[in-house]
């Protein structure tokens, strides 16, 4: 690689650049020269780093040997032990990074599904837009290639009422063949995860049109379609009884149902109200006795059934002894019942299913912030996963925990009974339970992942890093470096310390930014689980707005609790 850059200014000059090293940062050659002899670090010397410094007060011989053997491809390794460089690029490489390694599941699996945040998509089949946007198995396939476990799918009749579609239904968008649909997802369902995935009908269908839904979805998935043994469960199975299985969650479209009072009309409602109402109103709400007149094969096919009891908020949240279900909560729906109810939602999800969804107004796919359902124990925060941002970030930081398997464990203080047969309150002000503290070196890989006038026509880019928490209320806080004009390779050498109230649902908020003024250029992120961060000084692997992890652009950080 040429030490020198050149970028063109105003076609007839040019500014040239010079590429430098970033020096290793004095703590790390300090730490070096510590835990080494005569410029040489053994496998022994290596092994008390990991317990030391890093934390990893399991690390064995073998584990210190791995590294060495993953560093031999490199012309700076020694085999009688690590000189400085070697050591360097470790700290740099992926067998550092700051996350829990990818693919170990370690949560205890075998607790009831209401124990667990599922990764759950909204309109799952849309490729853009609540509106106008195309649908597509395309979405779908990517979602589960991403770990999500809940795909949302809207049902139809086709305009002769003899067949079904995916739509959203009251808009611009166009359908797709349910076929289709539930092809792709037994297709890709389990490549990445091999945890029970959730199909959520919204059903706005006949009887004679869920009977043709019913074969085509025992058709599709054969064996690995899970039916229960009765239509009321006490209890759900668990993520491990469920591996590799299909569940699916729905419940009978209210609009072809009769309840007392009223007479079922068998048509369609305008495309109008059904938006209005899918989005903003009743999505998910229907009374439970309604399923009695469900198609019977139908019925069968239900593996978590959805409905709302009739009487308001509290009797809608009541906790029955033997029955649990799933209930919907519009975003809005959700944070004006948090006022008012705030425990007896958490009551609510220890033993049943909440499904919160994005209000009717986020017609360009935005998404909402996802703690309002987590702190009080909504397993499915249903997102649009069409576009990119602050919160879809969030949401994918927390299921990079438990090896992302698509289902993260809920904290026991969302599970437990209290004293006086209460339970957590999360409107309740919190003491802070530990503090992180934290250190940015360093960062390097952009001139290998980016064009070098990606970000500046004229000049080498100006970097800066957002580092902040996303969190409870009280745990929301925020660091920004200082600019580092003109460097490839940034040297910031700048601390932090943020509190923690609730570090169990805790993500760290890193962001690379260059600097320009009006609008700043992306330089690269990542969300991560405070719950599964390494202490110690950690490789911090970058990734594109789409969640693509960059191949050579990282940061080096570090870590403690106190």
């Amino acid at each position: 690689m040429s030490s020198k850059q050149y970028f063109k200014v105003c076609f007839c000059f040019r500014r040239i650049f010079r590429l430098t090293e970033a020096e290793p940062p004095e703590y790390i050659k300090f730490l070096f020269d510590r835990y080494s002899r005569d410029g040489t670090m053994t496998v022994e010397d290596l092994t008390r780093f990991l317990v030391e410094i890093q934390g990893e007060h399991t690390a064995s011989h073998d584990d210190a040997l791995a590294i060495f053997n993953s560093l031999k491809h490199l012309r700076i390794f020694q085999r009688r032990g690590l000189h400085f460089d070697a050591f360097y690029r470790y700290l740099l490489g992926d067998l550092n990074v700051v996350n829990s390694p990818s693919n170990v599941v370690h949560h205890n699996m075998n607790a009831p599904l209401s124990h667990y945040f599922l990764f759950t998509g909204h309109n799952s089949y849309l490729t853009g837009n609540q509106l106008s946007s195309d649908s597509s198995t395309k979405p779908i396939i990517n979602a589960l290639k991403k770990g999500v476990r809940v795909i949302e799918l809207d049902l139809w009749p086709n305009n002769n009422k003899d067949d079904v579609e995916v739509r959203h239904g009251g808009t611009l968008t166009a359908p797709i063949d349910l076929l289709r649909c539930l092809r792709a997802i037994k297709d890709n369902a389990f490549e990445v995860s091999e945890y029970p995935v959730v199909i959520t009908f919204e059903d706005h269908l006949p009887p004679h049109l869920q009977s043709k839904v019913a074969t085509m979805v025992t058709d599709t998935f054969g064996e690995i379609l899970y039916t229960p043994e009765s239509d009321e469960m006490s209890e759900f199975r668990s993520p491990d009884y469920l591996k590799k299985r299909i569940l699916i969650s729905t419940k009978p479209p209210k609009e072809y149902l009769e309840t007392p009072g009223s007479q079922s009309s068998g048509k369609e409602r305008t495309p109008s109200s059904s938006f209005d109402d899918k989005q903003d109103k009743d999505e998910g709400h229907i009374p439970d006795e309604d399923e009695e007149k469900t198609a019977p094969q139908y019925r069968h096919l239900i593996a978590i059934h959805a409905g709302k009891m009739k009487g308001g908020i509290k009797n809608m949240l009541k906790v029955e002894e033997k029955k649990v279900r799933r209930l919907s909560m519009s975003e809005q729906e959700l944070e004006t019942a948090s006022k008012t109810h705030a425990t007896a939602i958490v009551r609510f999800t220890q033993r049943n299913l909440l499904r919160v969804y994005p209000k009717g107004s986020r017609l360009d796919s935005s998404n909402y912030n996802p703690f309002i359902g987590w702190m009080h124990g909504a397993q499915m925060v249903a997102f649009n996963m069409q576009g990119y941002g602050k919160h879809l970030w969030t949401m994918q930081g927390m299921f990079r925990a438990n090896g992302g398997c698509g289902y993260v464990k809920k904290p026991d203080f969302l599970l437990e009974l209290r004293p006086d047969d209460n339970v957590y309150d999360p409107s309740a002000p919190r003491q802070v339970k530990t503090t992180l503290k934290g250190k940015l070196y360093l960062g390097e890989g952009w001139l290998q992942d980016f064009r070098h006038t990606h970000f500046d026509l004229c000049s080498p880019p100006d970097f800066f890093v957002k580092v902040g928490i996303e969190g409870v209320p009280g745990d929301k806080a925020k660091h920004i470096t200082k600019v580092k004009d003109d460097e490839w390779l940034p040297i910031w050498d700048e601390e932090f310390k943020f509190e923690l109230r609730v570090p169990e649902l805790a993500i760290l908020r890193i962001e690379v930014m260059d600097y320009d003024v009006g609008n700043h250029g992306f330089g690269g992120q990542t969300y991560l689980p405070i719950s599964e961060l390494r202490t110690g000084i950690r490789s911090v692997p970058l990734y594109s707005r789409d969640g693509i992890r960059y191949k050579h652009t990282r940061l080096l950080m570090q870590f403690e609790f106190a």
